[in-house]
């Protein structure tokens, strides 16, 4: 359940008048996030749930899914039509006049711009004045809690210590003369993220050039480059806890395979 008494202290300090929150087929994550609604059940039919700066939340809900929002407090009005639509979020939205959206102008931050542009529309036809909801998601969404803060730091503490070894085993194979590639490389990455309890949604970049100027490069088995004297080696690592609410600890090194740094380089 979102802590309404602190979302509404936050409205008024930001004086804005309300937050609307409203999705369709799942668009909208941060809406399910904060509002604790899970994101399994059917959205087929949108739904819109606005908690004004004082006073009881309302919500507006199909009556094929009128139990969308049974989870959350206030009081509920439903529709089917699409002039009991504009009738009821006309009504959800009276005595409000500034209404912060998940909206982005300019869609500057893409991640906060998730209302399509004819439902801000719509609510601007109302004489309603949208502005971003993008702080308010960094103060009830974005916020890490003491644990996440715990996770990424630890998480930090290994994956330093993973990457310097990397650049270590890199450098050793060189001197022996069996140098590893990028491929392989990338995969005893992933066995050191194993033995410690990480995990990471996609493997890391381990990269010599060209492929180092290559932002989204992958490693391939059998279509890698060997890690060579005189490589610059980049090594582009993120990764996480294998539990839930880890936070993710993401860095960027390079390293130079010689004697001396080339003053291309420095």
């Amino acid at each position: 359940m979102p802590d309404i008494k602190a979302i509404q202290a936050q409205l008024r300090a930001s004086k804005i008048d309300g937050w609307l929150f409203y999705d369709h087929h799942h668009r909208d994550p941060i809406a399910t996030r904060i509002l604790g609604l899970g994101g399994n059940g059917m959205a087929t039919r949108r739904w819109f749930y606005f908690i004004p700066s004082r006073g009881e939340p309302r919500k507006l809900v199909h009556r094929i899914e009128a139990g969308a929002l049974d989870s959350l407090a206030g009081r509920r009005s439903v529709y089917s039509s699409w002039e009991e639509l504009q009738g009821g979020l006309r009504k959800l939205l009276s005595g409000s006049r500034k209404i912060a959206m998940q909206y982005s102008p300019e869609n500057n931050i893409p991640y906060i711009g998730l209302v399509d542009a004819g439902t801000v529309e719509f609510v601007r036809k109302l004489k309603k004045n949208v502005v971003t909801s993008a702080d308010l998601v960094q103060t009830f969404e974005a916020t890490w809690t003491p644990e996440q803060l715990e996770s990424h730091l630890e998480a930090g503490k290994i994956i330093d210590r993973v990457m310097s070894t990397a650049f270590e085993t890199a450098a050793a194979s060189v001197r022996d003369g069996d140098p590893l590639t990028e491929f392989e490389l990338q995969q005893w990455i992933l066995d050191k993220f194993r033995a410690n309890g990480l995990t990471t949604d996609e493997p890391p970049v381990a990269a010599v050039q060209p492929n180092n100027g290559n932002p989204h490069y992958e490693p391939q088995q059998g279509a890698s480059r060997p890690i060579r004297a005189g490589d610059l080696l980049l090594l582009d690592v993120w990764g996480k806890f294998a539990r839930p609410g880890s936070v993710y600890y993401d860095i960027t090194w390079v390293g130079y395979l010689g004697q001396r740094v080339p003053d291309a380089y420095s």
